[in-house]
């Protein structure tokens, strides 16, 4: 299993490199970056199209006519069109999500940015993740980008991962060591 997991992520890295030089190159990184990061979100939200991606069972030519209506109907740039095409005519929609994230960190590494993982239960507003970013940018002292996700089962609160470091602040992970304690009391 290691070896496929090691395999799948140097496949997505090499995706991933060449779509950024291809961004690059057409001084798309920006839009790219957008595009990418929508198609994540569609990813996360879509049970049906993260069954796409990783069905054996589907023929490329499905594969390829669902992911042009998926980045068609997303608005997408032609770059980024014409490359989901490209992954998935070569039958590799199955690391999407790795090349996705590998562009994005890449990306982020070329810029001086450390990308921080935050989930939350309900969704921040403009104004919450100004202030997030800004405390983040205290502590590490770097050029902060935040990837938000939501999380519903962490009732309230966030957990905050930066790097090898996280703070778990959910109301789960708290109501999870009050339970504890108090199974040591009785």
């Amino acid at each position: 299993m290691a070896a496929t997991s090691t395999g799948s992520s140097a496949l997505a890295q090499r995706y991933a490199h060449a779509l950024l030089e291809l961004a690059e190159d057409a001084k798309a990184l920006d839009q790219v970056a957008d595009d990418l990061k929508a198609l994540r979100a569609a990813l996360v939200e879509s049970s049906d199209l993260r069954l796409l991606v990783r069905s054996p069972l589907l023929t490329r030519d499905e594969q390829m006519r669902a992911m042009a209506a998926v980045i068609d109907k997303a608005g997408a740039a032609d770059l980024t069109r014409r490359f989901v095409g490209l992954v998935a005519s070569n039958r590799r929609l199955f690391v999407l999500d790795a090349i996705i994230t590998a562009y994005l960190d890449e990306l982020a590494r070329r810029r001086g940015e450390i990308t921080a993982q935050v989930t939350t239960a309900h969704e921040l507003s403009d104004d919450q993740t100004r202030a997030l970013t800004d405390q983040i940018k205290k502590v590490i002292g770097a050029k902060v980008t935040i990837d938000k996700t939501v999380d519903p089962s962490i009732m309230g609160g966030m957990v905050v991962r930066v790097g090898s470091r996280m703070v778990d602040s959910s109301l789960r992970t708290k109501l999870i060591k009050m339970q504890l304690a108090m199974k040591g009391i009785g």
